[in-house]
């Protein structure tokens, strides 16, 4: 992109009243930004406002900063992000800029995009970016440790046969899906692993704990965000990258939400755009879980394993990775192994539990039943929540 081009586009996002809305407007009826900058407040009337008219005949002030910090950004050595990091930025009038956003009612103006090399470079059978062969996998950024091991599961097996994870890069549900995607992610036609689209500029990492992550994705995958160079953390900003996450994916699976997680959003946005949605079942007890059961009560497709998301898809699975039950098989190995550890386990169940309760369900006295605890825990099949509650881990 010469710098030009970039500061006519910058100029229309910063021009002050123009939205998406409003810019798609002009750009049907005039043309290119540079075509739009060259009518006469006469015609720019014809589609706009006359305030917005006299808006688009001035130079916001923020231009030429942002054109600079932007410039900078794009043309900076991507091999400090990872080694085989790129940078572009794309435009709605690009031959590349995805089909699957394109179709959306809301596409962005600007996409910065920052990823693999070779995710970059490549092109699908029209010329677009081929990256809408995704499935989303979302949910509550507090999940329990059953949930956040789901995610992860469910992630790494669907990435094993050829999908690409879709997520948010946030704390929880998001940060455990691009994990599993990475561990077990098959590269297929030069496609990314993983993409996590950003609340953010493409200049920071939200949050920073994800740093490493964001490095991690952008070697093999692809970092996606329609905001400017230097967009802090906003609150309003969240929720509406989640339109691209859901264009960007064939389905969504959404992990554990409480009834008020964003993560519904994405939902209702896949069923808008006529997509597919599926949800985990939890316990009737966990708030974490109500999400869910609202979805499925309301006709998303309950799953248990990535197998039921890739029949749904109608994908056949490439063997790289079980498609079972979350993990390596469909059973649950360590509860059917002889000695103490099996009947603790049975009488764990999958829910919270207090050392009482489980004291009154198996007779066991406290310090032999805190040591039983103590080498399930060390094995990863139990986790000490707070309050002084055990939850059993099913395998994974």
């Amino acid at each position: 992109m010469e710098r030009g081009e970039l500061a006519l586009w910058l100029r229309l996002t910063l021009t002050p009243g123009v939205g998406n809305a409003t810019a798609r407007s002009l750009l049907a009826s005039f043309g290119l930004p540079e075509t739009i900058f060259r009518q006469t407040a006469t015609a720019l009337r014809q589609v706009v406002s006359e305030k917005l008219a006299l808006a688009l005949a001035q130079e916001p002030q923020a231009l030429q900063p942002l054109l600079q910090t932007t410039w900078d950004w794009l043309h900076a050595d991507a091999g400090k992000d990872s080694p085989d990091s790129r940078r572009a930025i794309l435009t709605l009038a690009d031959a590349r800029y995805p089909a699957a956003l394109l179709a959306t009612e809301d596409p962005p103006l600007v996409l910065y995009l920052m990823g693999a090399a070779h995710v970059l470079a490549s092109t699908g059978p029209a010329g677009s970016l081929p990256i809408d062969n995704g499935i989303a996998v979302v949910g509550s950024r507090n999940p329990t440790p059953q949930g956040a091991s789901n995610a992860r599961a469910f992630a790494r097996a669907l990435a094993g046969n050829g999908l690409c994870i879709v997520s948010g890069l946030a704390l929880g549900v998001d940060g455990a899906a691009h994990e599993g995607a990475l561990e077990g992610g098959a590269q297929v036609d030069g496609r990314p692993v993983t993409i996590a689209v950003v609340g953010t500029g493409l200049d920071r990492v939200y949050p920073r704990r994800h740093l490493d992550l964001a490095r991690r994705i952008a070697g093999r995958g692809l970092l996606i965000s329609e905001y400017p160079i230097g967009t802090p953390p906003l609150a309003a900003n969240f929720p509406r990258r989640n339109r691209i996450i859901a264009a960007l994916s064939q389905g969504t699976l959404v992990v554990e939400a409480a009834l008020q997680s964003g993560s519904l959003i994405t939902a209702r946005l896949a069923v808008e755009q006529g997509k597919e949605v599926f949800a985990i079942p939890g316990s009737i007890h966990s708030p974490q879980s109500r999400g869910c059961h609202a979805l499925i009560q309301q006709g998303a497709k309950l799953v248990e394993s990535a197998q039921d998301v890739l029949e749904e898809l109608r994908i056949v699975p490439l063997g790289t990775q079980s498609a079972g039950h979350p993990g390596s098989g469909d059973k649950d190995t360590s509860a059917q192994a002889d000695g103490p550890e099996h009947a603790l386990l049975q009488a764990l169940g999958f829910d919270p539990v207090s050392l009482d309760a489980l004291q009154a369900r198996t007779g066991i006295d406290t310090a032999h039943l805190q040591a039983q605890l103590m080498e399930l825990e060390l094995a990863g099949r139990v986790v000490r929540l707070p309050g002084g509650l055990f939850q059993r881990i099913a395998q994974g």
